[in-house]
């Protein structure tokens, strides 16, 4: 066994602790060149990857970088060098601990690059920003760990392949650099250890303890939860009541503009004025903030918080976790009930919202799932290539480079092991000269082969653009939200869409207090403090959750198996009369139903494909019964469900669902599409092809989309055989389309339909109705008529 200097055995020794078993395994096998730790929350995950790290520069002879540690976010990088500070201090180690993100100052990232710390805490954009400079050979030359924080979560995005491609290029500086990978949530570790290593280098997987099960349950309510809806405004007093039993609560939503709703009428009902506060990507940072520290200083009794308190922060004394609507992913959930009792071998405690009566189902799916520990994920394709390209674009700032080497680097990483040398050189083609129909173009040409056959930028200036746009998450076009008056201070940022929707005196939500739109100044929205308006609120777009194939064919197969025993009396009675008048959805068969309500012919099609497939399926449904003649008017899309009504009835579904015919619809539909258009945009941007940062400027969204739809459109005719343009097809398949889940349920259903048709609405597709929005009325008597018109529709429905 190894052992640790003596002044970590004393500094253990006061404080009672003692080496779990997966950090002593860590610290054995240290040398090893990659590990991938699953421990839960609270198990002592970042000790585990930072002792060998402190053991290895307790002795103050290294130089430079000897760990760099990547998390997802800024907040938790900062969070770690919080942590990590008190052994250090304590123990009295000559070890530098410094976090280098977005919101390093200028002069501290010109320090660094100078005299580089022990230890750099980053995020995948800052390590791609730091190779991309002439010295990363001399920054990185010390470099002997890397360490990755919830890698689970950097495994499922653009973002994870970016630092992959980055850890590429820092193994061929520093050769012996070894990789440790920390995460509570792996559904196939398998997978993420081999896209954590270097090809073909191994990873080993230490499994710890998973410790006792969860405290996980629904939140009993007196108000049943509404039939549509996903506020979960009708919990609220119950969820004030959980926060005064408990000491810090955390209240997820899955997105801000839920976040703010709820957040605003928790205030409101707020009477014994308990400190709550709120916490998103899209406040201002200084909110953000302050919001932290008062976590941290157990000044708070509640937090309504989005994605952005997912990770592993431990912030305060959090004892109870509440998911208000349904979570749509089990791993999300696992990883969200982990910030309650933050600690090694104390189960996590947690309440479920569901926001509506469908979400009652999906929240009992998911709790069995958590129990069961049955993690869901999808399994991960090759790496995409837009990223690749702005991987090759940044190694071209850093210097001169060969090709082959780079191709070398490229397929070490996991995800980019299959790719060809012909992918590759299509890549690096596109880079120098931006493909056949732009090779004319200077603004195009970026690179040049010199006569000894490396590669370079074309115009060293370049490299500045390049650096300015580094990163893979393509921001919703944000506009910053200020109060007005000089000095005015910064409250977050909204929608550039949605700034565009205001005129002076219209209100809106943000940080949870009501703000009156007053003017849009250079790019920035002025507002002043207005309480005694009914706010609109701010559309952002966060993330828009589907539920996951995994926890979908959980709820088919409840409704299967009549196991309802978890499910409330209402949400049972309600499936047992879906069952009597109509049947209930199969995973093995689509179900569809048609009735006639409000004197139009409906049709609902259940597939529990998710929300995006879901949407797609509508589209193309409609689209092929326009050409049988049957005149849909329009349709209605949830994760579970499609409804379609229009002039004519539906008699035989059948013809709608041929799967090659289905497949060619699409194939059309999808080339000249919106979805297309944006796709291509945000490919085009990760690519280099469309600068969003220029010196002293930065285009807005509309100049953006501007430029990449006179790109598209260019492309499309002069060049359609383009990198790019099939890059974006990729990207729309498994992306804004998800297409793929619609062959899974074509595939998993072989052409079986069941055609019922009812003589009014049913149970199922009643909500589906009230998702349509049909009482457009705002104002005071809004949620009245919107109580009324559920009321008759559910009474036809036969529901109370």
């Amino acid at each position: 066994m190894s052992t640790l200097p003596p002044s970590f055995d004393d500094w253990f020794s006061r404080r009672g602790w003692s080496l779990h078993p997966h950090q002593q395994e860590l610290l054995d096998r240290a040398a090893e060149p990659a590990l991938l730790l699953i421990a839960p929350t609270g198990g002592g995950k970042t000790l585990a990857g930072f002792l060998p790290t402190l053991a290895e520069l307790a002795d103050g002879a290294h130089k430079g970088i000897h760990t760099l540690y990547v998390s997802p976010l800024k907040a938790l990088a900062a969070d770690i060098k919080r942590n990590l500070r008190t052994p250090v201090d304590e123990m009295g180690l000559p070890i530098r601990i410094e976090d280098r993100t977005g919101d390093t100052s200028a002069t501290a990232r010109k320090r660094q690059r100078a005299d580089p710390p022990h230890i750099l805490l980053t995020t995948p954009e800052s390590l791609a920003l730091l190779t991309s400079y002439e010295d990363a050979p001399r920054i990185f030359a010390g470099l002997s760990r890397v360490i990755v924080d919830e890698i689970h979560a950097l495994a499922e995005s653009k973002r994870g392949d970016q630092l992959m491609l980055a850890l590429s290029r820092l193994q061929a500086l520093a050769p012996e650099m070894r990789r440790v990978g920390l995460s509570a949530t792996v559904e196939d570790p398998a997978a993420i250890a081999a896209y954590l290593a270097r090809n073909p280098d191994p990873c080993a997987i230490v499994h710890a303890d998973p410790g006792p099960d969860p405290d996980i349950a629904m939140l009993t309510t007196d108000e049943r939860p509404p039939w549509s809806g996903g506020g979960g405004k009708y919990a609220i007093p119950a969820v004030l009541e959980q926060v005064r039993k408990h000491r810090t609560t955390l209240i997820f939503h899955n997105t801000r503009a839920q976040a703010e709703i709820f957040f605003h009428n928790l205030w409101l009902a707020n009477d014994d004025d308990l400190p709550i506060g709120i916490h998103h990507g899209s406040l201002a940072r200084e909110q953000r903030e302050r919001v932290e520290a008062a976590m941290v200083a157990g000044d708070l009794r509640a937090i309504v918080a989005t994605g952005s308190l997912d990770l592993g922060i431990d912030w305060g004394d959090v004892d109870l976790v509440i998911q208000v609507g349904a979570p749509k992913n089990v791993k999300r959930l696992v990883q969200r009930i982990g910030r309650a009792n933050h600690r090694y071998n104390a189960p996590s405690k947690a309440l479920l919202v569901p926001a509506n009566r469908f979400e009652v189902v999906e929240c009992v799916a998911a709790l069995q799932a958590v129990k069961a520990r049955d993690l869901d994920g999808d399994p991960r394709g090759p790496g995409p290539r837009d990223v690749l390209c702005q991987h090759i674009a940044i190694r071209a700032c850093a210097g001169p480079f060969d090709a082959g080497e780079l191709y070398a680097e490229v397929t070490s990483a996991g995800a980019y092991a299959g790719l060809t040398r012909e992918a590759f050189d299509d890549c690096l083609n596109f880079v120098a000269t931006g493909g056949y129909a732009l090779r004319a173009y200077d603004r195009y040409q970026r690179l040049q082969q010199r006569p000894d056959g490396l590669w370079q930028l074309r115009d060293p200036r370049r490299a500045r653009q390049i650096r300015m746009n580094i990163g893979t998450i393509i921001d919703t076009d944000m506009l910053k939200v200020r109060l007005r008056g000089r000095g005015g201070k910064p409250l977050g940022e909204v929608e550039e869409g949605f700034a565009a929707t205001l005129t002076a005196g219209d209100t809106f939500l943000i940080g949870g207090r009501v703000v009156r739109y007053e003017t849009l100044r250079e790019m920035v929205v002025e507002v002043s403090p207005r309480a005694d308006k009914e706010p609109r609120i701010a559309t952002y777009m966060g993330t828009k959750f589907a539920t996951s194939t995994q926890l979908s064919h959980r709820i088919l197969e409840m409704f299967r198996s009549r196991d309802w025993a978890g499910l409330p009396a209402h949400t049972r009675d309600w499936l047992e009369l879906q069952a009597r008048v109509s049947h209930l959805p199969e995973a093995d068969r689509i179900l569809v139903e048609s009735f006639t309500h409000d004197g139009r012919p409906h049709s609902c099609i259940y597939g529990f494909a998710g929300r995006n497939a879901m949407q797609t399926l509508g589209l193309l449904l409609t689209q092929r019964m326009e050409e049988m003649g049957l005149h849909p008017l329009g349709f209605v899309a949830t994760d579970y469900a499609t409804l379609i009504w229009g002039l004519e009835p539906l008699t035989d579904p059948a013809p709608l669902f041929a799967q090659g015919d289905l497949r060619a619809a699409f194939e059309d539909w999808l080339a000249g599409n919106a979805v297309m258009k944006r796709t291509f945009k945000s490919s085009a941007i990760i690519a280099g092809l469309i600068e969003r940062n220029t010196p002293g400027a930065r285009a807005t969204g509309r100049q953006a989309t501007f430029s990449s739809d006179i790109l598209y459109d260019t492309l499309r005719r002069y060049d359609p055989d383009h990198l790019l343009l099939d890059i974006t097809r990729e990207e729309a398949l498994r992306g804004l389309v998800d297409f793929g889940r619609i062959e899974e349920l074509l595939a998993r259903t072989h052409g079986r339909i069941d055609h019922v048709q009812a003589e009014r609405v049913t149970p199922l597709a009643a909500p589906m109705l009230l998702e349509m929005g049909r009482v457009p009325v705002m104002g005071a008597a809004r949620e009245r008529l919107l109580a009324e018109e559920a009321a008759i529709l559910l009474a036809t429905a036969g529901l109370e």
